[in-house]
């Protein structure tokens, strides 16, 4: 896999990121939710912090202005470490899974780092209104983006057996995060190093004329 086909990847996974980001920002209010099927929601939130919604300001004595501003500038840092990786993995001619895996993963933080550092400076507040693109009265500035989800699979909305010692009688849901296309690209890229590790990490993938040439060479030794 070269450079070219990685860009052409990347750019695909950035503009069904961004424009599902934008269209959910300017059609929907926050909170609002669509049901697509009983299993799966579209749900329109906005995550100020990391994974999750953590917020460093949550574990670290600082404000949530300082916790988010050091938040975007350490993605900002890790993209370009991301960024060298995959220049580095495609120069170095390896595996496809590998450059497959790194490329998502660099496009899902991309794609994440575009709400962090523009979103906060092109639109309005969502609060009870539907946010315009390029409002007049930005809801932030650069750096103090919100990060946009919207995918939602309550696959199990229930209620704990009452009989169950602490949990019992409280409502039990499988799976709740809400996340976005960026995040989807970003584990699954890691899920590709995590299941495929041995592929991803040889050194070069065998094209069939390498695979034949091995075989020969195997044969010749042989007699």
């Amino acid at each position: 896999m070269n450079i070219k086909k990685s860009v052409l990847f990347i750019l695909l996974i950035l503009i069904i990121d961004q424009w599902s980001k934008i269209y959910i920002k300017t059609h929907f209010v926050l909170g609002e939710s669509v049901e697509v099927f009983n299993w799966f929601k579209i749900l329109f939130i906005e995550n100020e912090g990391a994974a999750w919604g953590a917020k460093l300001s949550d574990v670290l004595p600082i404000s949530d202005n300082i916790g988010k501003l050091v938040l975007t500038v350490f993605r900002l840092f890790a993209i370009f470490g991301i960024g060298y990786w995959l220049l580095d993995v495609i120069k170095k001619k390896a595996s496809n899974t590998l450059i497959w895996a790194v490329s998502l993963i660099f496009a899902g933080a991309l794609g994440n780092i575009l709400d962090s550092v523009f979103y906060g400076a092109i639109f309005n507040e969502s609060y009870n209104e539907v946010a315009t693109l390029f409002s007049d009265e930005p809801y932030g500035k650069l750096f103090y983006g919100k990060v946009v989800d919207m995918l939602y699979f309550p696959m199990v909305d229930s209620t704990w057996p009452t009989w169950m010692p602490m949990v019992g009688g409280q409502n039990f849901r499988f799976f709740e995060p809400v996340f976005n296309i960026a995040d989807t690209a970003i584990s699954t890229g890691v899920g590709i190093l995590l299941v495929f590790n041995k592929r991803a990490f040889n050194r070069e993938e065998e094209t069939p004329n390498q695979e034949s040439e091995h075989l020969q060479n195997q044969d010749v030794l042989k007699e």
